[in-house]
């Protein structure tokens, strides 16, 4: 009564081996995540270089998020946003890190919502 049969055996072990393979993968991910600049610097210095209007040093393109900002909200001053209101004018470089970034951050939001794995 207490023995399993062989492919319950099976099952179980590959249930296990799964289980500790994605807390594995979680742990390092997290670790990786807070702990290493390097991957928010990587895309910092590609959006420095690639973004036009993150290398502007006098204030001139103010008037042009002025003008793309929604009726009744001042030009923002996050950099996020200002991007994100003058989509249209993006260099493909910073379209593709925006898509990335904020995929991966409503992705997240989503799956952990739900008790599911993500990191």
């Amino acid at each position: 009564m207490g023995l399993l049969d062989p492919s319950q055996k099976e099952v179980l072990r590959f249930a296990v081996s799964c289980r500790i393979l994605t807390l594995v993968l979680q742990v390092l991910t997290r670790f990786l995540g807070s702990s290493t600049p390097i991957m928010y610097w990587f895309p910092a210095h590609l959006l420095q270089d690639q973004e036009p209007l993150l290398r502007c040093v006098d204030r001139a393109p103010q008037k042009l998020l002025e003008e793309n900002s929604p009726p009744g909200q001042k030009a923002p001053r996050n950099c996020v946003m200002k991007l994100l209101y003058n989509w249209k004018t993006c260099s493909p470089v910073t379209k593709c890190l925006l898509v990335y970034f904020l995929a991966y951050w409503l992705l997240g939001l989503i799956l952990h919502c739900n008790f599911l794995p993500w990191t």
